[in-house]
């Protein structure tokens, strides 16, 4: 099966349900972590893009796509495109959760999860969180970090 079609597709849906947020805020990031499966337990690297809306002083929601390459053998790549809200805890953090669907080769899934992200300067931010993609023949996990830019 052809995943590329559906990556396209993703994509396209990732910037028309963000494209109103523009103005509010892009964000970038690279993120590191582990995949859990049965019996498995892998390093990923991958990278996330979105756009952000500010709800005011004390919430956000959004909109990304995010590629994690699991670093392992000859492992696939997961691309998923995901919608997340938050409050904020402070002037410089936001706990959020987060949930979507990733397109896999040949194994696609919804997926649902949450973490905190930590501004360290004007446009910098530090990030952790958790996913778990509900799958009925391999469930998985996966633990991330990242560091990002807010535009």
């Amino acid at each position: 099966m052809n995943i590329f079609p559906r990556i396209g597709a993703a994509i396209a849906i990732a910037v028309l349900a963000a494209a109103p947020a523009a103005a509010d805020g892009l964000r970038v990031e690279a993120r590191g972590g582990i995949l859990l499966s049965p019996g498995r337990t892998d390093p990923v690297a991958g990278f996330v893009g979105g756009y952000e809306i500010d709800l005011g002083e004390d919430a956000v929601i959004g909109a990304e796509i995010s590629a994690d390459k699991v670093l392992a053998g000859w492992a696939d790549t997961f691309v998923g495109l995901s919608g997340r809200g938050g409050v904020r805890l402070g002037a410089d953090g936001v706990l959020f959760a987060a949930g979507g669907y990733t397109f896999r080769p040949g194994d696609d899934a919804w997926h649902a999860g949450g973490g905190y992200e930590h501004m360290f300067s004007q446009n910098g931010y530090l990030k952790v969180d958790y996913r778990h993609w509900f799958d009925d023949l391999v469930p998985a996990d996966q633990i991330s970090a990242g560091i990002g830019l807010k535009f």
